[in-house]
């Protein structure tokens, strides 16, 4: 009976090609951008923790904010066009967190755009203000040279570690070690060229340059303050009961004795990853949602057109029904043409989403992302089971109309 069934399906199907093909592709477009979604929300997934991998679980972040419930003065705070600069970050709170007992490594990291020269070359890149211990914390690994020392730092010395796009642009194969480059025309001798990064934060790691915290602050910027302090704990089981402490001797430094006015917020790295998973699973979860709403939308035009077809066949469903064919082999008849519409273009869109995942993968590649090419079979069971439920369901209302169909009337009518 099925094989029957789809075998008039078939020819019915292709007595009416162009409404057939436009019907598939409404189908295939929402399935389509249904794998599509998908795709990039694992691709999304892939970045979002690749950003953070060049950190441990047994990080933790402390970063500048505004107190929830105080105004900030004009001592503690910086105006700009773009906002508020929150300046009570500071070198003593980077001191004082390192000599807790938990932490292996600290450091303080602040960034600016400046231009960087060599020998008549100009090159605007960012400059990144980091501590001579970030190695320790962060996953960081050298081409050649090595990273400024304490002393280096404490002394204000105007050392640098190169990137590795910053290195090809001005070096190519040359060793870079020991040249001098100029950043806001002050001389910087290379110490280090850094391994390549790739994009991380949404930023070009292998096109920066980085010196010593202090020697930014103060031959560069001219601040005494920075924008963030990341620190690694030795013991990752009291991690919790380290940010409390943290929190303690940061108040304490900030003259702060309520929680509510923390000029600071402290977050773990594990804390950051399960947030940002959270977020990228929420958006995908919500555009395969409004996604799948639009297929529903498909599947009443599937049954408006099958509708019309049941009107269009009348005579014929008649003339079927009058030698012998039963109300099942009728409606199994219909709802099986629903079906097969429905999964050529779950199997159409199915394609199409691939390419269309394809291209995103090139597009975020070609701008350095972290990004992965990778179609989830979920996203390939949900769009085939969700087309063939969207035929069958909204092809039952027309075929049972058929399969009612008295014979004597339905050859009257024509």
């Amino acid at each position: 009976m099925f094989n029957t069934a789809f075998q008039f399906a078939l020819k019915s199907l292709r007595a009416q090609k162009l409404r057939s093909l436009l019907t598939i592709l409404g189908i295939s477009i929402g399935i389509a951008v249904v794998i599509t979604i998908m795709a990039a929300g694992r691709g999304l997934d892939k970045l979002v923790m690749s950003e953070l991998e060049i950190y441990s679980a047994d990080t933790i972040s402390i970063e500048t904010k505004i107190p929830s419930t105080s105004k900030t003065s004009n001592e503690n705070a910086v105006g700009q066009s773009t906002g508020i600069v929150i300046t009570t970050l500071n070198d003593q709170d980077i001191e004082d967190i390192s000599k807790h007992p938990n932490i292996i490594a600290t450091y303080g990291w602040i960034i600016g755009q400046e231009v960087v020269r060599y020998q008549g070359e100009d090159k605007i890149t960012m400059v990144m203000g980091e501590g001579h211990s970030m190695p320790e914390v962060e996953k960081f690994d050298f081409a050649s040279g090595r990273m400024f020392t304490k002393d280096e730092e404490d002394s204000l010395s105007q050392v640098v570690v190169i990137g590795h796009g910053v290195n090809e642009r001005f070096f190519g194969d040359q060793d870079a070690i020991g040249k001098t480059i100029y950043i806001k025309n002050k001389p910087f001798r290379i110490v280090g060229v850094a391994a390549e990064r790739g994009a991380a934060f949404f930023m070009d790691m292998d096109d920066l340059v980085i010196i010593p915290t202090k020697t930014m602050q103060k031959r560069i910027l001219g601040i005494d303050y920075v924008r963030s302090i990341i620190t690694k704990v030795k013991d990752r089981s009291r991690l919790a009961a380290t940010v409390t402490e943290l929190e303690e001797i940061i108040r304490e430094n900030h003259d702060i004795t309520d929680p509510d006015r923390d000029d600071f917020a402290i977050s773990t790295m594990e804390e950051a990853a399960n947030m940002l998973k959270s977020v990228v699973g929420g958006i995908t979860f919500l555009l395969v949602a409004l996604v799948c709403i639009s297929l529903i939308v498909g599947g009443v035009g599937i049954m408006n057109i099958m509708y019309v077809s049941v009107t269009e066949r009348t005579f014929e469903i008649g003339l079927r029904k009058s030698l012998g064919a039963k109300k099942k082999d009728i409606l199994w008849q219909f709802l099986t043409e629903a079906t097969v519409l429905t999964s050529i273009g779950g199997v159409v869109g199915i394609i199409l989403g691939a390419v269309l995942a394809l291209l995103v993968y090139l597009a975020a590649t070609y701008f350095n992302l972290a990004w992965v090419y990778s179609i989830p079979i979920s996203s390939i069971i949900l769009s085939l089971t969700f087309s063939a439920a969207v035929g069958l369901f909204f092809g039952l209302y027309p075929a049972r109309k058929a399969a009612a169909l008295d014979p004597i009337e339905a050859l009257r009518r024509e």
